[in-house]
């Protein structure tokens, strides 16, 4: 496949949706796997008055890289840190309240055009596809309840710090 044949489907597939890679990265990525002989050109093709354009296929060591990657996305479990919880640890003079609850109504938001965007494409995806669309549902479900917790148990930390707060003076 030819780079913009790779990118074409990218964007169709929506990558970026998918994945943390930008369509328009794409070049640079077959430079770097050509490189790295992941890939390797096979021939050059010519449509009409298009640029020629170099194909490519996957080597007998990119598939093996290839089968270490999913492999290891398969069997790691991501779990990042977020920043927020930094941010709540060492509260400031913030009307936390209020920035929670717009951080709600942003997760919130997040979830509706999420759950609308998979409702007018799942006619397009396969069974598989519906259930990775799903989880990202299912995260943002995690966020909305955490956050609705943490607005039920703020009333108390606000105390409880105001009281440490003035214990340390």
């Amino acid at each position: 496949m030819h780079g913009h044949a790779l990118r074409l489907l990218a964007e169709e597939e929506h990558i970026d949706e998918w994945a943390d890679f930008a369509v328009g990265a794409i070049y640079g990525a077959i430079k770097r796997l050509a490189t790295e002989q992941l890939i390797e050109p096979i021939r050059v093709e010519r449509e009409g008055n298009y640029p020629e354009r170099q194909v490519f296929e996957i080597t007998a060591s990119g598939r093996d890289a290839l089968v270490r990657i999913r492999r290891h996305a398969l069997e790691t479990i991501v779990h990042r840190p977020d920043p927020v919880d930094l941010a709540l640890a060492r509260l400031g003079d913030e009307d936390v309240v209020a920035v929670v609850e717009d951080r709600l109504v942003a997760l919130q938001a997040m979830l509706d055009r999420e759950r609308s965007h998979v409702s007018a494409i799942a006619h397009l995806l396969t069974p598989m596809e519906q259930q990775v669309m799903r989880h990202d549902a299912h995260r943002l479900q995690g966020e909305i309840a955490w956050h609705q917790e943490l607005l039920g148990a703020l009333p108390e930390i606000i105390v409880n710090e105001a009281s440490r707060k003035g214990q340390q003076k």
